[in-house]
């Protein structure tokens, strides 16, 4: 294990923890675990003596949502605090459980090899028009693959990005998109690999300026924000703007209106963390769902800052508590009575997919889901 970097701790205000127990009582794991509690993690870590500190799977069960931020009286960076934590001690085979059998873990740690030749532009048939330069560049992210790894789960991520590439075109934007872009690296960062982190990083980065492009649009909000706020953090000024898809929408659909090819239809949305809580962004979605004549918007009894986690982060320690967050986020889309449970991000929309392959809450659920890019795609002419 690493020595602390005690500078780094102080920054994220860890040493003013009052061990109120604020950040468990809201902690979304530690609602249906017995053993997860934010606050201990925290102090048993800043207790050298503590002869169990920072070991066991609680370190990566955290889900780093930063609900816990929000309510902190000492206003404690808890999800800084627990990357760096996991960057002392690394992943490990004792204490970590990579889901899905690891597998894309691996796929990311195959796309750090220089000069790796990818073959993920199938998709991409003649119905979508895109450019080899221009302003703005569509950032892909790992959806080719998750759409290869979940078909089985009756959920599609290409159709995101072919959303994505339609609602640009019906904008007359003909976007770049990168045949060789790398995984941005979220989940490396949240998981405390920075090296890994970095080399794909690095790798995107040159992509992207010698695109030319000015402006990087994404419909995931871990490569958003992993784009927007990581890479500046340890590489500076980028040189290119980026938004979340919701974002660019939301400003250019501003006086337009889209009538649903459906007589009616009655959504709920569910917030992202990364989109939500680490950015601020909750109006950018909710603004463009507006722009859809005819759709009534319904909130969950937790929506905005309260909004719960889809239960997953990193592809980390997948677990049984992780299907009743998901079970319980579930319900309460149900309880709206909506016909679409609309996400804008698509491990969110895989994760409630994959809890309904519980029968008993599948036969509870009569509601679709569907990214907010494929709402409004699916209703332009």
């Amino acid at each position: 294990m690493m020595e602390f970097n005690i500078k780094q701790i102080q920054e994220t205000n860890a040493f003013a923890c009052l061990e109120c127990g604020k950040c468990t009582g809201v902690c979304p794991v530690a609602r249906h675990s017995k053993t997860f509690s934010p606050r201990s993690i925290l102090i048993k870590s800043i207790r050298n003596s503590h002869p169990d500190a920072l070991k066991g799977s609680d370190l990566w069960s955290c889900l780093t949502c930063q609900q816990c931020d929000t309510i902190c009286p000492s206003h404690i960076r808890y999800i800084d605090f627990m990357q760096l934590i996991r960057q002392f001690v690394g992943v490990t085979n004792q204490d970590a459980t990579c889901s899905h059998g690891g597998i894309v873990d691996s796929i990311l740690k195959i796309m750090t090899t220089p000069n790796l030749q990818q073959q993920r532009m199938d998709w991409i048939t003649k119905d979508y028009q895109t450019t080899a330069s221009g302003d703005y560049l569509y950032f892909v992210g790992c959806l080719p693959y998750y759409d290869v790894l979940f078909s089985s789960l009756e959920v599609h991520p290409l159709n995101i990005a072919r959303s994505t590439i339609k609602i640009l075109n019906y904008l007359d934007i003909q976007p770049q998109v990168l045949p060789n872009e790398k995984c941005c690296g979220h989940d490396f960062y949240w998981n405390g690999d920075l090296k890994n982190f970095k080399i794909l990083a690095e790798q995107n980065l040159e992509q992207i300026r010698n695109s030319g492009a000015k402006q990087v649009i994404t419909a995931c909000p871990e490569c958003y924000r992993t784009l927007k706020v990581e890479y500046a953090k340890f590489f500076g000024k980028t040189g290119f703007e980026v938004q979340h898809i919701s974002e660019f929408l939301a400003v250019r659909l501003k006086d337009k209106h889209i009538p649903l090819k459906t007589e009616k239809l009655s959504a709920c949305y569910h917030d992202p963390c990364r989109l939500g809580r680490h950015l601020g962004i909750y109006d950018a979605p909710r603004g463009v769902l507006s722009k859809l004549s005819g759709l009534t918007l319904n909130e969950m009894a937790h929506h905005h800052q309260r909004a719960i986690c889809c239960g997953v982060t990193g592809w980390m320690n997948c677990s049984q508590i992780s299907k009743q967050i998901q079970t319980h986020r579930l319900r309460e889309a149900q309880a709206t009575g909506s016909d679409i449970l609309i996400t804008s991000c698509p491990k969110c929309q895989i994760h409630f997919q994959c809890a309904l392959l519980d029968k008993q809450l599948k036969e509870e659920i009569h509601f679709t889901i569907k990214d907010l890019v494929e709402v409004v795609a699916e209703n332009l002419n």
